[in-house]
Formats: C-alpha cells, structure tokens, sequence
C-alpha cells in the first residue's frame, strides 16, 4: 500500500469514450483542431490494461460513484514542469512482490547494484540511481521513479504535441505545495499555469512537512483547468482521498480558480501493497494519449477507467527496459566522448 516518498528526490487496450450521461456533471464540450489527425501518433504507445474480473473496489471516504466527462485540450503550446531530484530516503517495505523472469532482471542482480546508492543513470533534469532501480525493479516506487516517468514522457510523447499545454508536475512539486500554507510563496517555484488546460499531480500521502519520506502511498491527480474539475484516480480505493482534496483546495488557490473534486470509483485497483506508483505512472500515461492527446475533436470524453486494470508487472519490466536501453545509449556517448569519465553516470541530454 504504500510507496517511498523523497522529497529530493505502451499499454494496449482501448477505453470506451462513452459513458452514461451526468446528471451532476456534464461540461460543455470543446472542438481541437487537429486533434484526431494526431491519432496515428500515439498507437505505437500500447497500453498494458487488462480486463480483470477479480479487481475489486475497496470502500473509503467517497461520493458516489461518478463519470464525468471532459473537454479536449485546446492545443497552442507545451509546458512543462521539471524539478531536479535524487532520492535519498528509503523506508522498509512491509511486502514485495516476486520478481519477474526477464533478461533485465537477471542482468540487474542485486550484487551488481551493490548495497548502497550510486547514480546509475542521468537523463536530462533526472538522475537516477541504483536504489531507485532495485526499487522499481521489485517494490514501492520512489518519487525519483515516477519523476523520471514524467520526464520521460515529455520527451517522447508530448514532444510529438508541440501545441499541447498540459503539465506533468513532478512529485516534489507537489509535495512542496501540498505542505505549504501559503501558496503564494512557492508560486515563482511552479510553473506558469496561465494558458495550460490540463495538469498532472502525483499525489502522496506524507503528511509531515519536515519528513517527506514518511508517505505510504501513492495516487493521481488529473485537473482539466478548461472544466473546472479534478479527478483523483486511487488504486487503493479512497486511501488518498484527504490528500487528493488538500492537493485540489491548494492547486485552487495556485490557479485562483475554483475546481470541482471527483473521486473516480472505477479506478483500476492493486493486489498487493507495492504497486500504487507503477499504477499512477500507468495510467498518468494512458490518460495523457489516449484520453487527451489521442482524443476525437468532435465528441466529449469520458474519464471511466470502468472494466480495466493494470499490468503492473510488465509496466515495471517496460520501464526497466526503458532505463536499461537509455543507460546503454549513455555509456556508448561517455566512451566516443574525447573525455571519457568513469566518474560520472551514463547520462542522457
């Protein structure tokens, strides 16, 4: 259930954009052009959902079960929040799940990663290390993890969308203006949220300010600032319910703009208590194609996730590979360098 927090630190199925109507909630639709000409761009993401007849929903603070709708991103231009962070703190993991056969994991042994923590990867305001890879390998995600996700797809999805104003803030971010009483403060540390229709916040749920690794569980924030609403997706039914609404009163504050909070019930959820971070790095990137990037101009979207669940297991093996094959790319730039440096990680800019 839950996740290290440090403060420094393709998927393949498709979802039905249909859904009853809202009676509470319907948003007026918006039309994007060249929204649909886009949708050849993102098929080669594959989205690792499954239909799982044994998830189960679990019961917490929650309203009742809603499926709102929203409007598309009117695309003019991309932003995009980068915070630069290394993890340091680490808590114990009260379960691990078992590690998967792949070559990446026999390659990755725990006697080549060495006990400590040394950087293992830099790519670009990210650098990775080697306990955020064990981590990633077979227990809670660090913040570091999913601040790599992040800024990996920025570089290879929403590059593809230079018109896109939709922000990944990084959890560090999040973190800081979660904590803050005074959001005023941090506002020069954040991103300039005028002209962006949609943001992404990973949710934590450490709640002392002076001690952010003491989260145990993580979670997704989606705000459509064209709509007015917030949607919190939780794999672990509404663990991060209080968290995920001091996050929107905060972001409303930032914004100075009132927002709407929707807990979506129909949220994919975990079986064990060591997934919630591959689950918000999963669904962060099949709500950014194919809910908003991949989106059709002409027809409203729904935000169900209904009927779906995530392969946690291969979007673990994928991001590993991911890593291993940018810190392959890395250590061939280091040695045709004409000053190659054993000193420094394989780095990626």
């Amino acid at each position: 259930m839950g996740f290290r927090n440090s403060m420094a630190r393709r998927f393949g199925d498709t979802v039905s954009r249909t859904s009853p109507s809202l009676s509470t909630f319907s948003p007026p639709s918006s039309r994007v052009t060249g929204m649909a000409s886009t949708k050849s761009k993102a098929q080669k993401f594959h989205l690792r959902l499954t239909t799982n007849p044994r998830t189960k929903s679990r019961q917490g603070r929650q309203p009742g079960k809603v499926e709102p709708r929203i409007k598309k991103p009117d695309m003019s231009s991309l932003r995009t929040a980068t915070t630069k962070g290394r993890s340091s703190a680490r808590a114990s993991s009260p379960a691990t799940i078992s590690r998967y056969s792949t070559r990446t994991s026999r390659r990755l042994t725990n006697a080549q990663l060495g006990s400590g923590s040394t950087q293992y990867l830099s790519y670009y305001d990210i650098c990775l290390t080697t306990e955020d890879v064990r981590s990633l390998r077979n227990d809670w995600l660090t913040d570091n993890n999913i601040a790599f996700w992040e800024e990996w797809l920025e570089r290879e999805v929403l590059i593809k969308y230079p018109e896109a104003k939709i922000v990944l803030l990084r959890p560090s971010m999040t973190f800081l203006m979660m904590q803050s009483s005074d959001v005023r403060s941090i506002a020069s540390a954040l991103p300039n949220f005028d002209q962006i229709t949609h943001i992404f916040l990973p949710v934590n749920d450490a709640r002392d300010s002076t001690r952010s690794d003491l989260g145990s569980h993580w979670s997704l924030l989606l705000v459509s600032k064209i709509d007015g609403v917030a949607f919190h997706y939780d794999s672990l039914g509404g663990a991060n319910y209080y968290e995920a609404q001091k996050c929107t009163d905060r972001l409303s504050k930032v914004l100075g703009q009132a927002l709407r909070f929707y807990q979506m019930n129909d949220c994919p959820q975990q079986e064990n208590s060591s997934d919630c971070g591959v689950y918000v790095c999963i669904l962060m990137r099949h709500l950014l194609i194919k809910k908003l990037l991949n989106a059709n101009a002409t027809e409203k979207v729904s935000m169900s996730m209904a009927g779906k669940a995530v392969d946690s297991r291969s979007g673990r093996k994928e991001m590993m590979n991911i890593i291993e094959s940018l810190r392959k790319e890395g250590e061939r730039r280091r040695s045709a360098s004409p000053f190659p440096s054993s000193s420094t990680p394989p780095r990626i800019d």
